[in-house]
């Protein structure tokens, strides 16, 4: 297959650099266009309609981006690298550096570029190494290429499929579809005013609270199994929403700071 591989967490990843390889090696033609530094969270956002963005190439088929992850599926899908000559088969965010799990994905860069790529029609994943006690990146290379083919078959019309791999020092016990979970986040924030009348606002992270529903990414990821959920590319409005064992989703409690 002819791959398209992004991420959020820039070129420069372990666990980009890993995967690409370990793609090519598996006979796939790989070409690289990830951002220039650290993206993480920032979702869907895209630059291009501002300025340009500057692809920078670091060796053959790789390529920094100056932009956004969005940025780099849209630059990259039409036009900005004509060695795809067309569209590539396959578009590939990750290995991201922690988790993206239920709610993550509304914030994550990682999500947006495989959202982005659905978005233009091609079929697209997102895959996230959940954080432990060190960063298991070999083996989340392993399992993502030994399930490649199972994840790709998993997708839905109009969906990209969100992949979390667990990260507890050992292969995980397998690859179970996934609701995503409702979390809830008490970041804070830290106003300082500076003397020239400016203030400054530190943020520092709280703890991450996950409702504990059976059968979502969370409890997936909790046993030690990769999740993989179809997530929908397009807005969808509250009278749509329904899980597949027909709860709706204001029946679903909300999880208080």
């Amino acid at each position: 297959m002819r791959i398209l591989l992004t991420n959020d967490d820039g070129i420069d990843s372990r666990g980009l650099s890993l995967l690409a390889r370990a793609l090519r090696e598996a006979g796939h033609r790989v070409f690289v266009v990830a951002p220039d530094s650290d993206r993480s969270g920032v979702s869907h956002s895209i630059s291009f309609l501002r300025e340009p963005c500057k692809l920078t190439e670091r060796e053959k088929d790789t390529w920094s981006c100056s932009g956004t992850p969005a940025d780099c599926v849209v630059v990259a899908s039409l036009g900005g690298v004509p060695e795809l000559d067309g569209l590539p088969d396959l578009v590939v965010s990750g290995i991201n550096r922690g988790a993206n799990i239920g709610t993550d994905i509304v914030y994550s860069g990682t999500a947006a570029a495989a959202r982005q790529g659905g978005l233009c029609g091609i079929p697209s994943l997102a895959l996230s190494l959940v954080e432990g006690d060190s960063w298991n990146w070999e083996g989340a290379v392993n399992f993502s290429l030994k399930h490649l083919a199972e994840i790709i078959a998993y997708r839905k019309p109009e969906t990209f499929v969100n992949v979390n791999i667990p990260n507890i020092g050992e292969e995980p016990g397998g690859l179970v579809p996934a609701f995503p979970s409702l979390r809830c986040y008490t970041d804070r924030v830290d106003p300082y005013e500076a003397h020239d009348g400016s203030r400054y606002c530190f943020s520092t992270a709280g703890k991450i609270g996950t409702w504990p529903e059976r059968g979502s990414d969370w409890d997936a990821v909790s046993r030690n199994l990769a999740s993989m959920s179809a997530v929908f590319i397009h807005p969808v409005s509250l009278e749509e929403v329904i899980t597949e064992k027909g709860r709706a989703w204001n029946g679903r409690k909300t999880l208080a700071p």
